[in-house]
């Protein structure tokens, strides 16, 4: 039989559902070492969060983040909170010897990201994990590309295109944490270039060293308060960037709220010498290839349905081939990934840690920077 591997969540919003299936559903789809236990909730409001402990299958419910931390029956701290409050809990859950598994962004600012990135290095030097959520590594489709990619089957890389466009955050769209810079940080940026630029790193293997050109816009200046009346909306609804990577590739990033017509439309498409590839999370089960290589008359995009076990990663754990796997797929097999590496074994492809998602950071306090001051900005030195 499996141990178990207690786990506790903060957080009983969009992210907290999320996780909590995917704990939940995780040692049903695959096999593995340990067992994940639904140990304790953690949420600001304790009549609340029994009833999402109730509802989602967790086996305690907590107001106070401290218990976690000191409980030695917990074994892994998931953190879904807003941006400003990951790194008093990953750090504190990390001195209690605890895994980690973070939300993204990996914290409001790059201040906060660098200790958290530290406390991390000294927990790992004792054994302990700590991880970041950026799910859409574990869609098969993207999976399959890095593993394309790596292989060499694009050659030499020449463009990386990525785009997060949404369209939910419109002048009606009321006020939340997510609109106040002090606890996001930024607003699109921060929430959706995160997860392109760790998408493009990740399936490019490659690293951006320079961001330059950005442009920084705020449409919406006040937003219904959910009290009555308005408040101030103080992060951005639209960032784009373009990069340069250290491969000699040049990137170009936009991500938006206000985009109408794009309901969540991450994308991202790769030009190399051999081939290209084309992503979109709002058909995340097919991979666009065109190969270069094949001769000028039958050369066209091909859609691959990327639903294929002992092909595509992860597919074997869930339906056959054909029956789409959805979004809440990626949570359940980053939990299998995370549990493989926590007993001793190795995750199907590279999970992100919290150097991964610094080095994400940095880049999107690299952009910021290029906006405001009208300036192109070195990312060479790797401890800035």
């Amino acid at each position: 039989m499996p141990r178990p591997l207690n786990v506790a969540l903060i957080g009983t919003g969009f992210m907290g559902r999320a996780h909590s299936n995917a704990w939940m559903s995780v040692n049903k789809f695959f096999d593995l070492p340990l067992d994940a236990v639904m140990h304790t909730v953690c949420g600001s409001d304790l009549e609340d969060t029994r009833a999402f402990a109730e509802r989602w299958g967790w086996g305690r419910a907590t107001a106070t983040v401290s218990e976690l931390a000191a409980d030695d029956e917990i074994d892994l701290i998931d953190v879904t909170t807003p941006n400003d409050l990951h790194r008093a809990h990953a750090v504190a859950a990390l001195a209690g010897g605890k895994h980690v598994a973070c939300e993204k962004p990996l914290a409001g600012t790059l201040d906060d990201a660098r200790a958290m990135r530290d406390a991390a290095r000294t927990a790992r030097a004792r054994g302990t994990r700590a991880y970041v959520w950026f799910n859409y590594r574990r869609c098969p489709a993207v999976a399959y590309a890095h593993g394309l990619v790596a292989e060499g089957r694009l050659g030499r890389l020449y463009h990386v295109r990525g785009q997060y466009l949404q369209d939910w955050g419109g002048p009606a769209t009321p006020l939340s944490w997510r609109f106040d810079a002090a606890r996001a940080g930024s607003g699109a940026h921060g929430d959706l270039n995160a997860h392109v630029v760790d998408l493009a790193c990740f399936v490019t293997g490659d690293e951006i060293t320079e961001v330059t050109g950005a442009v920084e816009t705020r449409f919406i200046r006040e937003r219904p308060s959910p009290g009555g009346g308005t408040g101030p909306s103080t992060v951005d609804d639209c960032v784009g960037f373009l990069a340069r990577f250290r491969s000699g590739a040049v990137g170009s990033f936009e991500a938006s709220r206000l985009a109408t017509g794009h309901a969540n439309s991450n994308r991202l498409e790769i030009n190399g010498e051999l081939g290209s590839l084309s992503f979109d999370v709002e058909r995340m089960n097919e991979l666009e290839w065109f190969d270069n290589t094949v001769d000028a008359g039958r050369r066209g995009w091909t859609t691959i349905m990327c639903t294929t076990a002992g092909v595509h990663p992860y597919v074997e754990a869930y339906w056959p081939p054909g029956h789409a796997l959805g979004y809440e797929h990626q949570f359940i097999s980053q939990a299998a990934d995370m549990i493989r590496e926590i007993s001793g074994g190795s995750a199907v492809v590279a999970l992100a840690d919290f150097d991964d998602a610094y080095r994400t950071q940095r880049v999107l306090d690299a952009a910021l920077i290029s906006a405001r001051q009208r300036q192109a900005v070195s990312l060479d030195d790797p401890e800035q």
